[in-house]
């Protein structure tokens, strides 16, 4: 399974400015949940203004491209192979985390889970859960490990929590996304095999899904300020939509590789002037030992942007 590139390994002070959320918010992340409320009905971008970037990238790149981004202040849409399915990879990570925040009080998320050897998955990318073997990990610590340093083995950690994959789908359809396949947990999900779709969604379906426990109202406000706390400070998305958006605008990401050359982001964007974007790229390729393209992914990302502001 391809590994997620990070640029940094978690400390203690790290692992406990989650906490240091506990009960204050931000003014940016109140600001963008209101402005994502009432997008304007009349808004629209001209497909004709993105389209052909588009097409000229995934034939540059060789790969197919999804890419859905939304003003939440406009309702203006980027839409392109948006309502296509790709192996969601490691993306889902928000959503687990964001399904655990939405299932436990805050006393629950600062209980002690014991990790045991058997939690550690053999040959997977766990930076976080492998420093911890015979030790615990409170349900938030397993939640920003899984979100900001991609670890596989708090993510089968936040499925076990949730009822496994089954848990999370329920999760999901709760908030209205029944386009979103979770069927396995990790590594396997990642596999991709084109056709399949097991552990799938569509462009649309991720920014929706991310824009509902990001912005709307599936978190309280104190857990919301969590949840978007840890994808601002996710350390493996750094190449990928966070490199196409013009300098100054914030980003909060999961990003996911998957077999046959998949790469994906999806993303939160505050531009410094008007509401938050929420945007997904997804990519695949033909076959399974393809290489992803980070650089895709920005492209795309930038493409995106520009046409939304």
């Amino acid at each position: 399974m391809p590994l997620e590139p990070v640029r940094g390994l978690p400390t203690a002070a790290a692992a406990l400015a989650v906490l240091s959320l506990l009960g204050c918010g931000s003014a940016q992340e109140a600001e963008g949940t209101a402005a994502e409320g009432s997008p304007s009905p009349s808004a629209s971008v001209d497909p004709a203004s993105y389209t052909p970037d588009l097409e000229a990238l995934a034939k540059e790149y060789d790969t197919r491209l999804g890419v859905y981004a939304l003003d939440t202040a406009t309702g203006a849409e980027v839409s392109f192979n948006a309502d296509e399915r790709f192996a969601y990879a490691s993306t889902h990570k928000a959503f687990s985390a964001g399904a655990v925040l939405a299932a436990n009080s805050m006393a629950e998320l600062e209980e002690e889970v014991p990790i045991e050897e058997g939690d550690l998955l053999p040959e997977s990318h766990s930076p976080v859960v492998q420093e911890h073997v015979g030790s615990t990990m409170t349900l938030l610590e397993i939640c920003d490990a899984a979100v900001r340093f991609s670890d596989n083995s708090a993510a089968n950690l936040l499925f076990e929590e949730l009822g496994g994959p089954e848990g999370l789908d329920a999760a999901l359809e709760e908030l209205g996304d029944d386009v979103t396949h979770v069927d396995r947990v990790e590594p396997d999900l990642s596999e991709g095999t084109p056709g399949d779709i097991r552990d799938t969604s569509t462009p649309e379906a991720m920014a929706t899904t991310l824009r509902a426990y990001a912005l709307g109202d599936a978190l309280p406000e104190e857990k919301r300020d969590i949840l978007v706390d840890m994808l601002k400070r996710s350390v493996t998305g750094d190449a990928l939509i966070r490199a196409g958006v013009p300098e100054g605008w914030e980003v909060g990401d999961k990003s996911g590789t998957a077999d046959y050359g998949g790469r994906n982001d999806i993303a939160v964007v505050w531009p410094e002037e008007g509401g938050p974007i929420v945007m997904a790229v997804m990519t695949r390729q033909d076959d399974t030992e393809d290489e992803p393209h980070d650089a895709l992914v920005a492209e795309a990302a930038e493409v995106a942007a520009g046409a939304l502001r």
